[in-house]
């Protein structure tokens, strides 16, 4: 299915807000907007039994893609999935465990097991996603963009060579200390990957990207350069040449300090957590004469305030980010928002956004 059969979008301030064209008010989406807050998420969870199940369910991954559609005035919708589809798809035994996140059952540790990950079939071990992707933006019937996405490189790669979630990122920065040119070549692999998941959803229907380096703040500034954002860039500018109309958002976690060495790709739009503040973001990209939409940046945890505090949490956000152009934002948390939000405050979060006099 090409994007030309599905029904045209009655929404598109966020697109605008990207290309620098006007728009009526700010565009507001949130990362994991769909997931364990929602208790309509947690019914249709249960019905699927396990996480996984939940993803590779079409009918399902549709469902609790639209739920936050419905409760709140979202510009966007987010592909309901996971960034460890592709190690999943690399053989590695992906399975949750309760209150310990993600586990893989086999590591990445030396020259042999990087020679041991297949080449991806996007339309056999992935095709779940794509089905997905397809059933979505029909559902939505153009009523905002929809989103797909993919973790980054690096953050794949400390995902496979760690076994799971990590802290100190032990084996990984061994590697990269140690042995550069084996996670080199496990990031070159890991590259192709995304590029090739990232240009079918596309195809299947996605109408703007993602790319979140969950972990790239978890580097040196110098390691952050080589071994994260030169893999990124990579696969920015692969996607262009494929896809130049789709908008590519580049999303480091802890990477505000970098916004020179990411502003050297072709992404439409950084992503930033909270840590940096957006009126600096947008200085320092005027400086570098670098054209980049801003995402972001809110802290998840603001919204355990009452209605009044978020309210003013979110004007100062938007005060900074528009201390330059009145175009150009989108407005984000720094990161997905928790299990343990109330739902009634998450409203009031995109509520005070629209409601921001530009």
């Amino acid at each position: 299915m090409t994007n030309q059969q599905f029904p045209a979008l009655k929404n598109d301030r966020l697109l605008r807000a990207i290309a620098f064209e006007p728009v009526d008010t700010t565009p507001v989406w949130m990362m994991r907007q769909a997931g364990r807050y929602l208790p309509e998420y947690k019914e249709v969870r249960a019905l699927a039994g396990d996480f996984l199940s939940l993803c590779k369910d079409t009918d399902k991954a549709t469902e609790v893609t639209l739920q936050p559609l419905r409760r709140f005035e979202l510009d966007a919708a987010i592909l309901f999935s996971d960034i460890l589809t592709i190690p999943d798809a690399f053989d590695l035994g992906l399975y949750f465990e309760a209150g310990e996140g993600p586990k893989l059952s086999k590591t990445v540790r030396s020259e042999q097991d990087i020679a041991n990950l297949p080449k991806i079939d996007m339309n056999s071990s992935l095709d779940y996603v794509m089905k997905a992707v397809s059933s979505i933006r029909m559902a939505l019937n153009g009523q905002v963009p929809l989103f797909g996405f993919s973790g980054s490189p690096w953050t794949l790669a400390t995902y496979m060579v760690e076994g799971g979630s990590s802290r100190e990122f032990r084996h990984t920065k061994q590697m990269m200390y140690q042995t550069p040119e084996l996670l080199h070549a496990l990031l070159g692999k890991i590259s192709e990957a995304v590029i090739d998941y990232l240009d079918a959803q596309i195809l299947a229907g996605a109408q703007i990207v993602q790319i979140f380096d969950s972990w790239g703040g978890a580097l040196g500034h110098r390691q952050f350069a080589k071994f994260s954002h030169a893999y990124n860039r990579q696969i920015v500018a692969a996607l262009k040449q494929k896809h130049p109309s789709i908008p590519v958002v580049l999303f480091t976690k802890g990477g505000g300090l970098w916004l020179d060495i990411q502003a050297d790709s072709q992404a439409d739009v950084l992503g930033l957590d909270w840590t940096m503040p957006l009126d600096k973001a947008r200085h320092t990209l005027h400086a570098l004469n670098a054209k980049k939409a801003l995402q972001g940046n809110l802290d998840p945890a603001t919204i355990y305030g009452s209605p009044q505090s978020i309210k003013q949490e979110v004007e100062r956000m938007l005060d900074d980010a528009y201390v330059l152009d009145k175009t150009g934002y989108i407005a984000n948390f720094g990161h997905g928002i928790t299990q343990w939000s109330n739902p009634d405050h998450a409203k009031a979060f995109i509520d005070a956004v629209h409601e921001y006099q530009l």
